[in-house]
């Protein structure tokens, strides 16, 4: 059965994409833990970051890293905070996180729950 994070990338369930290429694909946390907070995804479903091979690693990598630029252009932060947790959906991605502090990447603190205004 098909993850979340591929029915996201073939357009059944709807979300707010930052970038695409042919091998990733970038969109908005519906629920962020800092506004900004994207998910990074291969298209290719695997569960396990460590799974993907190499290349393709490296290549999400360099994918993840213009995102992380662009928000760092966009939102005023210190930072763009990267996590890898593996744990809610199984699909590998990386989570980029606006941060002015650590605490702003606790994973257990109350996510936001922006509006759609808020999320473009």
């Amino acid at each position: 059965m098909a993850s979340i994070f591929s029915k996201i990338i073939a357009g059944d369930i709807p979300c707010y994409k930052i970038a695409e290429d042919e091998h990733f694909f970038a969109f908005l946390d519906i629920h962020p833990l800092m506004p900004g907070h994207t998910l990074v995804i291969p298209r290719k479903e695997t569960d396990y970051l460590f799974d993907i091979d190499d290349q393709e690693l490296a290549d999400m990598m360099v994918f993840a890293k213009k995102i992380a630029l662009a928000l760092k252009n966009a939102i005023a932060c210190k930072r763009i905070g990267l996590a890898v947790v593996g744990m809610e959906v199984p699909h590998a991605h990386i989570h980029l996180i606006p941060i002015n502090k650590e605490t702003d990447m606790l994973f257990s603190k109350p996510k936001l729950n922006p509006t759609a205004d808020e999320m473009r």
